[in-house]
C-alpha cells in the first residue's frame, strides 16, 4: 500500500519539516532543567490589564464572529497607535487584523504571488517566509546582508540584481530576526523607489520595531510610503506586549486590497477571535509603559549576553544588537550549527537555535534569545563559558 504522504503536492512535500521546534522538543518535558533560549519569546507574562479586557469582553458577550478585517474598534485603535507613533495618517480601511504575524505574511503572499513567481528575501531571516512562498508555488531568491564590524548591512545592488520579470515582492524585516539589524530609512526609501519603478510589492516585517533600545520605535516604511503604494507591513502583538500565545497580528495595506484580504480571511480563519481583539485594544491604549518595560528588559539582556560573550575568546559576533531580542553569533571550531546546538544542549542544558535555519550562509551561526530575566541569562552564560571560553 502506498503511503499517503507520497500523494501530497510537490511544493508541500519539499518543505523541510525540521525547525527550531524539532530541536527544542526536549524543553517541553516537565522538569527538564533546560534553559530555553532558542525561541523568540520573553519570560514576561502578558500584563494583567490586557487579560482583564479580554475577560470583560467575554462577559459582555463578545464571543461571536468577527469582521474579516478585524473589529472596527481595534482597527480604529491601530490607526491611532500608528498615527501617534509615526506621524502618519492611516485610516481603518488600511488595516486587517490577523491570527498572528505569520498568518499576516501568509495572507500577503497568497494575495500577490502566483506559481512561478519569485520573492526576493533579505536574509538572515526567520525561515517561515520561505516555506510560505514555496506553499503557493513561488521561488525564494535570497539576498544576504553583509556581516560587518559595524553591524549587518544591505547591498541594494544585489537586491536589484536578484529581481527579474517574475519578481512579485521583496521581503525584509527591520529590525531583523535573528540579527537585530535595522535597515535605515534612507535605504528603505531607495528600496521603495526601486519597487515603484519595477511594479514590485514590498513586504516589511516590523514585528520588532518597538524593541529598539533607548528609542520609542525603529524606522518604518509607513512614514515614506503613499497610501496606495504596493507596500504591505506586517506586525504582531507577540513580542512588544508579551502576547505570543494570543496569536494576534495585523497588516497595514493599501485600502484598495482590503476587500481581497477580507475574502482570503473568510476562506482561512473566518476572522480573528473577537474577545481577544478587545484585549489588543487595551494593549494599544494602555500598554505604553509595558512596551517601555519590555524594551528596557531586552536591552539589559543584550548587555548581559554581549558582555559575557566578549570575554569568551571563541565567540565571534558583529556589533552589539541595538534592537529585537537576539544575538546571532559564531563559535570558532563549530562549523555545523545544528550538531553544535545539540552538543551544547547535552553538555550545558542551554537551548540555542541553529543558524542553519535562517538562510544559506548561516550554517556556522547560532541564535540566542536574551529577552529573559538577568538571573536566567547569568546562569546560561556560566553554563556556556566552559564550552565557549
Amino acid at each position: 500500500m502506498t503511503n499517503a504522504v507520497h500523494d501530497i503536492r510537490a511544493q508541500i512535500a519539499g518543505i523541510s519539516l525540521e525547525n527550531i521546534s524539532t530541536i527544542a522538543k526536549q524543553a517541553f518535558a516537565p522538569g527538564s532543567g533546560i534553559l530555553p533560549l532558542w525561541f523568540g519569546e520573553s519570560d514576561l507574562a502578558t500584563a494583567p490589564f490586557i487579560g482583564d479586557a479580554a475577560h470583560a469582553a467575554i462577559r459582555a458577550g463578545h464571543t461571536g464572529y468577527s469582521n474579516q478585517n478585524g473589529i472596527p474598534e481595534l482597527r480604529d485603535a491601530l490607526c491611532e497607535y500608528h498615527n501617534d507613533l509615526l506621524g502618519t495618517a492611516i485610516t481603518p480601511d488600511r488595516i486587517t487584523v490577523t491570527n498572528g504575524g505569520m498568518p499576516a505574511i501568509m495572507l500577503a503572499i497568497e494575495m500577490i504571488v502566483e506559481k512561478g513567481d519569485n520573492v526576493v528575501v533579505i536574509d538572515p531571516v526567520w525561515p517561515n517566509i520561505g516555506g510560505i512562498v514555496q506553499i503557493v508555488g513561488g521561488e525564494v531568491r535570497s539576498v544576504r546582508m553583509d556581516d560587518t564590524a559595524s553591524g549587518w548591512q544591505l547591498d541594494l545592488g544585489r537586491v536589484a540584481a536578484a529581481c527579474d520579470g517574475r519578481t512579485r515582492a521583496i521581503f525584509f524585516a527591520s529590525p531583523g530576526n535573528p540579527t537585530g539589524a535595522m535597515i535605515p530609512l534612507s535605504v528603505q526609501r531607495e528600496l521603495l523607489e526601486f519597487a515603484r519603478a519595477r511594479g514590485i510589492w514590498l513586504l516589511a516585517d516590523e514585528v520588532y520595531h518597538r524593541l529598539v533600545f533607548g528609542e520609542r520605535c525603529g524606522p518604518s516604511i509607513l512614514t515614506i510610503a503613499e497610501p496606495e503604494d504596493r507596500v504591505l507591513v506586517i506586525n504582531s502583538f507577540s513580542k512588544s506586549w508579551a502576547m505570543t500565545g494570543w496569536r494576534l497580528g495585523w497588516l497595514v495595506h493599501p485600502a484598495s486590497v482590503g476587500p481581497t484580504l477580507a475574502m482570503l480571511t473568510q476562506y482561512t480563519s473566518s476572522g480573528t477571535t473577537t474577545f481577544l481583539q478587545h484585549g489588543a485594544i487595551a494593549a494599544l491604549r494602555h500598554g505604553e509603559d509595558f512596551v517601555a518595560r519590555m524594551n528596557a528588559y531586552c536591552a539589559a539582556g543584550a548587555d548581559i549576553v554581549c558582555s559575557a560573550f566578549a570575554a569568551m575568546p571563541r565567540v565571534r559576533m558583529s556589533a552589539r544588537p541595538k534592537a529585537a531580542m537576539y544575538v546571532f553569533f559564531e563559535i570558532d571550531g563549530m562549523a555545523d550549527s545544528r550538531a553544535a546546538c545539540l552538543q551544547i544542549l547535552e553538555k550545558t542544558q542551554v537551548g540555542l537555535a541553529p543558524g542553519i535555519f535562517f538562510g544559506k550562509g548561516s550554517e556556522r551561526f547560532m541564535r540566542i534569545c536574551f529577552a529573559r530575566s538577568p538571573t536566567v541569562l547569568a546562569d546560561a552564560m556560566e553554563r556556556l563559558r566552559p564550552v565557549f571560553g
